[in-house]
């Protein structure tokens, strides 16, 4: 008869988790930690094949389909499920195991902006079983710093040593340089640090003092001779100063290019009277010590 129900559509509610079930996983990929029963990734492109077993572990083979690489073994616990078969192709960044994946495994397999994708979706993940809406650029201000370093893996004319971590901007900087003189420019690797390592490696050592350990800080500062150039904001902040960003950040800029033009000014008039001019400030510092 009309009006009779034919079906009921359930209405969508809104599925939330504990949190307390969900901060360690946030904690746990800030920190980058590997996972206790993490994924395994395939490393390169090619086929399943299965080796002899190794205790009770059971051996898995991937032969590559380029002949110029060599096969790549994984031993998989036997309790764990394990879906393919031998003869299966399989392409590198595809999971042979399951689970969460370790981050540096992504990193080295898929690159920086897969793990940096991974990394936002994952966190949002956590965040909207809360109900919680973030934007992506928050987490994404978090994950660059986590990115910021490369180490070297050769050095090429460059003073820097296999295995140091240096800045990306830095190494790109002085591979400029070497680039310019006709010399072999460094090679290195991404590298993924947790939050709490990553702000300790920062190169102002007053910001890095202000977050954790900060007698080695101070101390390895000093020993080392290390000048602050108060670039970022955390630094700025501690010694009273305006952060580099907005009306602070116009106000250096205009410092800065007074300061060059006082410079040419000064350069100008040295050539012109060829005598050699002093500068006002070590004159004011000359005065006042006499």
């Amino acid at each position: 008869r009309p009006g009779d129900v034919l079906a009921r559509i359930p209405m969508e509610s809104a599925k939330t988790k504990d949190i307390t079930g969900g901060l360690p996983r946030v904690a746990e990929l800030f920190e980058a930690r590997r996972p206790k029963d993490h994924a395994i990734i395939a490393e390169i492109d090619g086929t399943i094949r299965f080796g002899r077993d190794y205790k009770n572990k059971r051996r898995i083979i991937i032969e590559p389909h380029d002949s110029t690489l060599e096969p790549v073994e994984y031993l998989i616990p036997k309790g764990k499920p394990f879906h393919l078969q031998d003869g299966d192709v399989i392409e590198k960044g595809d999971y042979i195991l399951d689970g969460n994946p370790a981050p540096h495994d992504i990193l080295a397999i898929k690159g920086v902006e897969a793990l940096a994708s991974y990394l936002v979706n994952e966190i949002q993940e956590v965040y909207r079983l809360q109900g919680v809406s973030i934007n992506d650029k928050h987490i994404e201000v978090i994950v660059r710093q986590m990115l910021q370093k490369v180490e070297i893996t050769a050095q090429g004319d460059s003073t820097y040593i296999p295995g140091d971590h240096v800045d990306v901007i830095e190494l790109e900087e002085v591979n400029e340089r070497l680039v310019e003189d006709g010399k072999k420019p460094a090679e290195g690797q991404p590298v993924l640090l947790g939050i709490t390592k990553a702000s300790l490696q920062t190169p102002s050592f007053i910001s890095a003092a202000s977050f954790q350990e900060t007698t080695r800080v101070l101390t390895e500062a000093a020993v080392a001779g290390k000048t602050d150039m108060l670039q970022g904001l955390k630094e700025n902040v501690i010694v009273g100063r305006l952060i580099p960003a907005g009306t602070g950040g116009t106000m250096s800029q205009i410092r800065r290019i007074a300061t060059s033009r006082d410079e040419l000014i000064i350069d100008e008039r040295r050539k012109a009277s060829g005598v050699e001019v002093a500068d006002p400030m070590l004159t004011d510092m000359a005065s006042a010590a006499q």
